[in-house]
């Protein structure tokens, strides 16, 4: 196998991932046409597998800039093919984020790729490669508010509208928490290259535990509060009322669903 060819397999894109879409999109379009006996089983299953994709798109962000940075390591790792299970930590970023989006509706930040910093120069494209994978969630976020706030929801079915909400309260929880300045988070790494040194050695220790520390604040009642009041006044702004945000995840958890958001609809 020539060079050239196998620069090209590192960039295929990966069986798993296609097959990652194609349920997003049967679910989707079950979402929307009604087909499904149990409407929450098609919105868990495309708000969960919509999730996926944008877990590997915002890996997948932060591999390609690493590669454009000069990283040119990232391809014989499979990073390049959206394969998850190709990520250094798996679990972390696939298994955990879908967990906390079953148990708590949050989009839980993950951390995949490993880029090897010492080949790339430059404070700005070390910030660029960190700050790449919260900035595709932002634009998931735009993609699943758009046809709130472009008052385009005419002829949208209200469970796939319910569920378009929930995905979007996903990505906009998931942009936050990853632009924390906390260690172990995107947002560290877009300042660490411009802290100085003695700095960067104080915190490095906390790094594996920055993930936690915020979860752990999470649970504070106050913090949780203000917090899920921030994502909502966000989620207001799109045109997203808390009303959508609340029947979406409602029908995400198909095995305990309430009457109240069938009857609202």
């Amino acid at each position: 196998m020539t060079a050239t060819a196998a620069r090209r397999s590192d960039r295929r894109i990966s069986p798993v991932f296609v097959g990652i879409l194609a349920v997003t999109a049967v679910t989707g379009w079950a979402t929307w046409t009604g087909f499904a006996e149990q409407p929450g089983v098609a919105v868990f299953l495309f708000v969960t597998a919509a999730w996926i994709v944008s877990l590997c798109l915002h890996e997948y962000a932060h591999a390609r800039t690493a590669l454009h940075s000069g990283d040119i390591s990232v391809g014989s790792k499979g990073y390049l093919t959206l394969n998850p299970l190709k990520y250094t930590h798996a679990l972390l970023s696939i298994v955990l984020p879908v967990l906390f989006v079953i148990m708590g509706g949050i989009g839980l930040p993950g951390g995949a790729v490993f880029i090897e910093r010492g080949r790339i120069r430059g404070r700005w494209k070390h910030s660029l490669i960190s700050a790449a994978g919260p900035l595709t969630n932002v634009v998931f976020a735009v993609v699943c508010t758009a046809p709130f706030w472009l008052d385009a929801l005419d002829g949208v079915p209200t469970d796939f509208r319910f569920a378009l909400a929930f995905l979007a309260l996903l990505q906009v929880t998931a942009a936050i928490l990853n632009f924390l300045p906390v260690p172990g988070l995107d947002g560290y790494g877009v300042i660490e290259p411009w802290l100085s040194y003695k700095i960067k050695r104080q915190v490095e220790p906390f790094a594996p535990f920055g993930l936690l520390f915020v979860f752990a604040l999470l649970w504070v009642p106050s913090v949780n509060h203000a917090f899920f009041d921030l994502i909502d006044s966000i989620l207001a702004s799109l045109g997203i009322s808390d009303l959508e945000t609340y029947c979406g995840q409602d029908l995400f958890r198909f095995w305990q669903t309430s009457d109240f958001c069938s009857v609202s609809s």
